[in-house]
């Protein structure tokens, strides 16, 4: 453990609470402290703004704002789907946000993503923080993919809350020199050194193999996950390190 040098990466006190308090703030707002502090909002609850489809640009999508919220519309083919990226990228950050997902839903946000046209999703290139409700696990899915994992590798490290359909979930990815850490609701789900040689084996055992640029990257975009549920989230900030 790096407790020293990763002090601010720790787990929280409290499984009930963030670093930084969405409670104290109205949605998609920073308060002065934040910014005085280096926060940054990723979403205005305006507008897709600083945001764009994967491999496609600017372009009309399933991504919508409704309400302050950033929603992905599940069951509209007539615009583009596909996940959304970050117009810039992230090196060493602590990003957090909130999101709500639809019954049986399935979703997920990828750190360290490359974006080229050789590489057809997010996915072939960025680990996933597992977005899931809980009905969908409860169908089948491995304790690898359940809510806050580091999708297809790991269980959640610490038994973490997760809030029903329709409610709002608090989440947080730490990146700092290839260490990430994931939390949700305030507690610690997945840790992970990219640049060990453990996780690069790890790799090498996994169905990642066959994507030649998968988990090997400590610096690319953020993007959110298009599925067939509805999934939305707000308050997306991030504080660079």
């Amino acid at each position: 453990m790096r407790f020293q040098r990763y002090w601010y990466l720790l787990p929280l006190v409290s499984s009930s609470l963030l670093l930084y308090s969405f409670a104290d703030v109205n949605p998609n707002e920073l308060t002065a402290q934040e910014k005085k502090d280096g926060w940054k909002l990723l979403f205005d609850g305006k507008t897709t703004k600083g945001w764009h489809l994967y491999n496609k640009g600017k372009v009309t999508s399933a991504w919508t704002v409704r309400n302050g919220e950033l929603y992905c519309m599940p069951d509209n083919y007539k615009v583009e789907h596909g996940d959304l990226v970050s117009d810039q990228q992230y090196e060493d950050y602590d990003l957090q946000f909130e999101w709500k997902i639809s019954e049986a839903g399935n979703s997920g946000v990828f750190i360290n993503v490359l974006e080229r046209e050789d590489l057809p999703t997010a996915w072939a290139s960025g680990l996933e923080y597992q977005l899931l409700e809980k009905s969908h696990y409860d169908k089948g899915a491995s304790d690898n993919k359940q809510a806050g994992c580091l999708y297809g590798f790991y269980p959640q490290k610490n038994p973490a809350p997760d809030k029903p359909a329709g409610q709002w979930n608090q989440s947080r990815i730490t990146q700092k020199d290839g260490n990430i850490q994931f939390y949700l609701n305030g507690v610690l789900t997945a840790e992970e050194d990219l640049t060990s040689a453990g996780w690069k084996q790890v790799v090498a055992d996994s169905h990642f193999k066959t994507f030649p640029e998968f988990g090997k990257h400590t610096k690319g975009h953020l993007a959110l996950q298009d599925w067939s549920k509805g999934i939305s989230f707000r308050n997306i900030k991030i504080k660079e390190l």
